[in-house]
């Protein structure tokens, strides 16, 4: 019944009381000490902070020292437990260092094993940052320790030492290398298992020193070297800023045969910690790719099955050959039928993410996830028919259809949106399958679930409605059947909204009114309200509904709501034959906005007193004020169309979604930030910046002055805005500019400087400006220029805190920077067959090149994209064949004269012994274009 007294004593109690705690806290200071008594207190202690409750500085000094007493009981478990309450106090206690002696009596190698980790672990959270150095002696021969949990707690502990002193840490690199290929000794391997075995057997199992020679030294447990896998994460933290030490490091612990010396790593977690590191050089370095891959398909035989996937994963998720992929995609699928649901979730959740770019190499698994459908683990099964419905054939389809259903109630609502995507991808696949599909559809949306998952499959309707010919109608009604029984708001508003645009143009349009007259009646305030906009768009739009659409409407003005009834009063006013439903239905045109905003232009730089002749705007077509609106890459900023139906839809309760083309809004931020520079006020319209997404660095993040620069060009003016932080709160920076070079060669004229006036600790960042002025005679100057930051630096006084009175001149060089085709190029959305067809009779160029150091059309895709700096278009930039695939791009030319839009045809070809084969065609209202853009791979 010791149960019972413990329970009776408090100590299984959930909630405990901090002033309660702290007057318990006396049992510290007694002479006779009860060490049950004071584990006991300590854990309540602990649970408290571990809660969030908040002790002041007081009583958390007076609870650091009371623990601290303890120090003199022989109790081991007790001595252990106070390490650990003095780490978790040691932040919020005062003179927290004076506890420094009594730990690092703890940490002497004549110590028992069993508390040096804790005092290592508990004097890393109490030491100052300065006396680091004088601890350096004492962690070092803490890091090379035999024993595996005194190295891992030195290690460990250096991890959060090296915020503090980094330097101090650097200098440990040869001790931290030296317990990355340290044996453990055999006695520490035994006790971290549990065995207890007499020396020679010891010696003979755990391969120590007075093991015979043949001995097989993998048979220690590669758990035994744990301190691999810290001493190497610790190694790459003081490394990770330069490349080639990294390179290095790998290709040492790696074993490739281009390192001098190679070092084995017996623990997994370290291995699969270097199989990251490896993939992360061979994505940011193209020349040691093939080094980095030839290891990772070593690692595809090693005998840990971790280490396998590892590598298997990150080699599907670099940009290499479908040959050098099969390697990898064997392996896993080798793991499709382990019996370890772990190895086949993670198998074939890798297979299900690179079937969405190379679905033909996934094929090859089908076979095998086809039994894993019935996979007892469901988010295994789930992946398994994601996958399959991705790189399945037609005749499939309905098959997994059936599968499919008879799992969905039993999976979570995030593998249930996992298969719904996969569904509403196949329907564009597979558009001859939009029957089975939709009625799989409306046959999940009847089941339980939550609103993401509910919101995935209104979302595949509503593509498949709009993007699969012949599905419209039988989606319409599947969603008037969800929205009788629907208990989500929002999905209800967005289904009314869809209902009232595509209702009235379906050949029985009043069969969809029954069930948006329901919603008036039985749905709260908001749903109501979208309900009497969506009737008022089938009167508008067929006049035989007209009258009893107006029937309905009325008996909505005595909603208890006003939004309802407001939106029934302006319904009903649209729907009468008056001068107003003329204007507002029948009139379709709407203003020509570009003759509008130049007129209005015009009129507020007038003197004149007359108020703005609005009549006198021509007026054109929705649809030519869509395509200008595209041309002009302002998607989504053309709202008005005239028609009383997107009237009454701009007050549906639905919340505006975020941006989809960030570019647009940095383009516009761009525009609003030089415009508000009076230098640059007089340089018209920004054509184009770049690199628009991210500038670009001309210094490395780590140093003390970190530059980055984005290239604006004007019809005749390129403006350099360099953006420059200054890291070192210590030194402040005065009259900052750059100096360029290699200006004269490119033709271009630079015509001043904007300084920065003072970069200091309270205002770290700002921009440079320099303008150049183009030459007409070279429209597109290329160069490469060199930036020279120069500047006053000053020091910092630490008692004042104001800047020396002298400075002295100083600069600081930074990479080079490039003006290339693509900054000349901003991105745009059209209709490329319109406009490929349109260009015909006026000028195009073709030329065919053979890219042999692209080792893929994946590389070749992603590569032309960033050297035209033009728009893939229709995803084009995925190819979905791995030996031949045509990319259409679109972009706009900032020429002296104003934006001109071009379009380019890109066929390429793939084959493993000759490389990339491509045709680049151009076509452009003008030759010299066309030809500019050929010669950016030339």
């Amino acid at each position: 019944m010791s149960f019972k007294k413990d329970e009776e004593s408090g100590v299984t109690a959930i909630r405990q009381d901090k002033t309660v705690v702290i007057q318990e806290a006396r049992a510290f200071h007694d002479s006779n000490i009860s060490p049950r008594k004071c584990r006991v207190l300590i854990t309540k202690i602990l649970y408290l902070l571990y809660m969030g409750e908040k002790l002041s500085r007081q009583e958390a000094t007076s609870l650091f020292f009371g623990a601290t007493k303890l120090f003199q009981n022989k109790d081991a478990a007790m001595r252990q437990i106070v390490y650990l309450v003095i780490k978790e106090l040691s932040p919020y206690a005062d003179d927290v260092i004076m506890v420094t002696a009594s730990i690092m009596k703890d940490m002497q190698p004549n110590t028992e094993v069993i508390y040096r980790p804790n005092a290592i672990r508990a004097l890393t959270r109490i030491v100052d940052p300065s006396m680091v150095q004088g601890l350096e002696r004492y962690l070092k021969s803490a890091i090379v320790d035999r024993n595996p949990s005194v190295a891992c707690a030195a290690i460990v502990s250096s991890y959060h030492l090296y915020i503090c002193a980094r330097e101090v840490v650097r200098r440990w690199g040869n001790e931290v290398t030296e317990a990355i290929h340290m044996r453990p000794a055999a006695s520490s391997a035994a006790s971290s298992f549990g065995l207890n075995l007499p020396g020679p057997l010891l010696s003979l199992r755990f391969g120590g020193d007075n093991a015979p020679s043949d001995v097989d030294q993998t048979t220690l447990p590669s758990m035994s070297y744990i301190v691999q896998y810290h001493a190497l994460g610790l190694l790459y933290l003081s490394r990770q800023n330069d490349r080639m030490a990294v390179t290095k490091l790998v290709q040492q612990l790696g074993g490739s045969k281009g390192s001098s010396q190679s070092i084995a790593l017996r623990n997994p977690f370290a291995l699969c910690m270097l199989v990251r590191y490896a993939a992360k050089i061979a994505e940011e370095d193209a020349n040691m790719r093939p080094l980095m891959v030839e290891l990772l398909e070593g690692w595809l035989r090693h005998k840990s099955d971790m280490v396998n996937y590892e590598a298997a994963r990150a080699l599907c998720a670099m940009n290499i050959s479908t040959e050098q992929q099969a390697r990898a995609i064997t392996v896993l699928q080798m793991f499709l039928s382990s019996p370890r649901s772990t190895l086949k979730f993670a198998a074939v959740r890798t297979l299900a993410e690179l079937a969405q770019t190379r679905p033909a190499s996934v094929q090859a698994c089908n076979v095998d996830m086809e039994n894993l459908i019935t996979d007892a683990n469901r988010g295994v099964a789930t992946y398994a028919i994601a996958t399959l419905l991705k790189t399945g054939n037609e005749s499939s389809v309905d098959r997994l259809i059936k599968q499919i259903s008879g799992f969905m109630s039993e999976i979570s609502d995030e593998f249930k949106v996992i298969v719904v995507d996969a569904i509403r991808s196949l329907s564009f696949k597979f558009p001859s399958k939009q029957s089975a599909m939709l009625s799989f559809l409306s046959g999940v949306l009847r089941d339980e679930g939550g609103y993401e998952f509910k919101r995935a499959v209104v979302e595949a309707i509503f593509s498949m409605a709009k993007f699969v010919k012949g599905s419209k109608e039988v989606a319409l009604g599947h969603l008037c059947e969800f929205i009788e029984d629907c208990e989500f708001t929002r999905l209800n508003v967005r289904i009314l909204h869809l209902l009232g645009l595509e209702g009235p143009k379906m050949p029985e349009p009043h069969k969809y009114i029954r069930f948006i007259y329901n919603r008036v009646i039985l749905e709260n305030a908001i749903v109501r309200a979208a309900a009497v906009s969506s009737l008022s768009k089938f009167g508008s739009q067929n006049a035989q509904l007209t009258e009893r659409i107006r029937v309905l409407l009325q008996r909505c003005l005595e909603d208890v709501d006003d939004e309802v009834r407001d939106r029934a009063v302006l319904s009903l006013r649209l729907l009468d034959p008056t001068i107003l439903h003329a204007t507002l239905v029948e009139d379709a045109s709407v203003p020509d906005l570009a003759v509008l905003e130049q007129n209005l232009a015009l009129y507020t730089q007038s003197d004149t007193t007359q108020p703005f002749d609005y009549a006198s705007v021509p007026r054109i077509s929705p649809a030519d004020a869509a395509r200008q609106a595209a041309e002009a890459g302002k998607r989504d900023s053309f709202a008005v169309t005239g028609m009383a139906s997107n009237a009454l839809a701009e007050t549906d309760a639905i919340p505006p979604t975020p941006s989809e083309h960030p570019a647009l809004d940095l383009y516009a931020s761009y525009a609003t930030q030089l415009a508000g520079i009076t230098e640059f006020a007089s340089y018209g319209t920004l054509l184009a910046s770049a690199p628009i997404l991210a500038p670009a660095p001309l210094t490395e993040s780590e140093t003390e002055y970190v530059v980055t620069a984005v290239k604006h060009v004007f019809s005749e003016h390129i403006v350099l805005q360099y953006n420059i932080t200054n890291t070192l709160p210590e030194i402040v920076l005065e009259d900052v500019v750059v100096v360029l070079g290699g200006t004269m060669e490119a033709g271009l004229e630079e015509e001043f400087i904007l300084p920065i006036t003072s970069l200091s600790a309270a205002s770290p960042s700002g921009a440079v400006y320099v303008s150049l002025k183009r030459d007409a005679l070279l429209p597109f100057p290329l160069a490469t220029l060199k930036n020279t930051l120069q500047f006053v630096s000053k020091e910092v006084d630490p008692t004042s805190g104001e800047p020396e009175e002298e400075g002295y001149q100083d600069e600081y060089q930074t990479e080079e920077l490039d003006l290339s085709t693509a900054d000349y190029m901003r991105p745009t959305e059209v209709d490329f067959q319109a406009v490929w067809d349109e260009y015909a009779p006026a000028a195009s160029a073709s030329e065919t090149f053979a890219l042999t150091a692209l080792e893929s059309l994946d590389a070749s895709c992603s590569t032309l994209v960033e050297l035209l700096g033009m728009q893939a278009l229709g995803g084009t930039e995925t190819p979905s064949n791995p030996s031949v695939h045509t990319m259409m791009l679109a972009g706009r030319l900032a020429r002296v004269t104003g934006l001109e839009t071009v379009v380019a045809r890109v066929r390429m070809m793939y084959e493993p012994s000759d490389g990339v084969t491509m045709q680049l065609s151009v076509r452009a209202p003008s030759e010299e274009s066309c030809l500019f853009v050929l010669s950016a791979i030339a």
